[in-house]
């Protein structure tokens, strides 16, 4: 039986520890945090998984809330205009349904899953040198946790890395009480773009006390909406998330007129980090090689909404290969060729996340104003989000836009 170890208890290294302890692997995972304080723990992220990232899941029956989470069945995008009103407004239809899952939720249940089902878990902090130690017991270590020393084991991709600071200014929070949208007969993600000040995405989502939606502000570095450096009180968090929507987007500043409230005590998260791409094989101190795993090594700002869903399409490549792999060694090729297979949806994303950062050029207003004229505009834009290599073909290059705008106003 082959021994694996995983550092790190989120979507991926779960995920993964979970399929190979379904063929029989012999997997340990390593992890700061227990179920328990997970579960009664600070909000971990925002989320929204699409249905190519949920079959994931489902393939290893752990798509476990599907009857419990809000369904999401469209992504809609409003643009702020000079006097906080909205200059364009329009929902996509996704094919397929989403989901989002508080991880909270999602990551304990996982974590006593897999401890149920025999595998092992160590609740430790990770070093470098603890990992020297403890590789030679393995045929394969995996880091999928990149917090502290650990992400330095892997050296920055200059090449796919063209940011050196954060993007965005990173400021959630978990709510009851908003109300319904008058304007749609179908849940979506809303994501509502505010010129010089970010962007506010609005997400139905289950959480620990139920049915919530997630506030998210997306703000620029230094702009208005950067405002959440120092607040530890959820409920000035609240408050100060609030008065950016009354401000810059009035019309779901409406949504909480009737009064909202944190799902519980621990519903609120900001932070910032910069985007980057890592070399995928990390040299440890004294030799031997370790393979990182989804953000430990592909680190997109949350602007398209893929963090969660990159993290599930690796766990299930790294599965893939792993078994395909057979009693052969888990050498630095096997591990490089492991990442280049996960690199060809991750690869994608990361260009999408990155143009997305940077303010609109001509072509995409274009594109955006047009998918409120025709339907058929904000629904490929929707499902962009579940096949991100699709923007390659229409959205990201001026001509591939022009070429589909033509085809779409000629009835094509």
């Amino acid at each position: 039986m082959r021994r694996v170890l995983i550092v790190g208890a989120g979507q991926a290294g779960l995920q993964l520890a979970l399929g190979l302890q379904s063929h029989g692997y012999d997997v340990t995972v390593l992890t700061d945090r227990g179920a328990d304080e997970v579960r009664t723990g600070r909000v971990l992220s925002s989320q929204c998984m699409f249905d190519s990232a949920m079959r994931t899941e489902r393939a290893l029956g752990l798509d476990l809330w599907a009857d419990e989470a809000p369904r999401i069945e469209g992504v809609g995008l409003s643009l702020s205009g000079p006097a906080a009103e909205r200059v364009v407004d329009w929902v996509g239809r996704l094919d397929a349904y989403a989901q989002s899952v508080d991880q909270r939720v999602k990551m304990s249940a996982w974590l006593e899953a897999f401890a149920e089902r025999g595998g092992r878990v160590e609740l430790r902090r990770v070093t470098a040198a603890d990992l020297q130690h403890l590789a030679g017991s393995y045929d394969l270590v995996l880091v999928a946790s990149g917090k502290g020393a650990l992400a330095s084991l892997f050296e920055r991709d200059h090449v796919h890395s063209p940011h050196d600071r954060p993007q965005r200014a990173l400021s959630a929070a978990y709510v009851h009480g908003l109300a319904p949208r008058p304007e749609h007969d179908f849940p979506a993600v809303r994501c509502n773009v505010v010129p010089g000040v970010g962007e506010l995405f609005v997400v139905p989502a289950l959480t620990v006390s139920g049915p919530c939606d997630i506030l998210l502000w997306e703000a620029v570095p230094g702009g208005p909406a950067d405002a959440f450096d120092g607040i530890r009180d959820p409920a000035e968090h609240l408050r100060v998330m609030l008065e950016l929507m009354r401000t810059f987007t009035p019309w779901e500043y409406d949504r909480a007129r009737s009064g909202v409230e944190l799902t519980d005590a621990g519903a609120t998260l900001a932070g910032r980090f910069t985007p980057v791409v890592r070399h995928p094989v990390g040299e440890l101190p004294g030799g031997g090689a370790v393979l990182g795993v989804a953000d430990v090594v592909v680190t997109n700002d949350p602007i398209t909404g893929q963090g969660a869903n990159s993290a599930a399409r690796c766990a299930a490549v790294y599965l893939d290969a792993i078994l395909a792999h057979g009693d052969k060694p888990f050498d630095r090729d096997f591990q490089q060729a492991a990442f280049d297979a996960f690199w060809e949806t991750a690869g994608p994303v990361t260009v999408w996340s990155n143009a997305m950062l940077a303010p609109p050029p001509p072509h995409v207003l274009d594109l955006l104003v047009a998918a409120g004229e025709h339907q058929a505009v904000a629904d490929r834009f929707a499902n962009n989000f579940d096949d991100p290599a699709d923007v390659d073909r229409w959205y990201l290059d001026p001509a591939k836009a022009a070429a589909y705008l033509a085809s779409v106003r000629a009835g094509n």
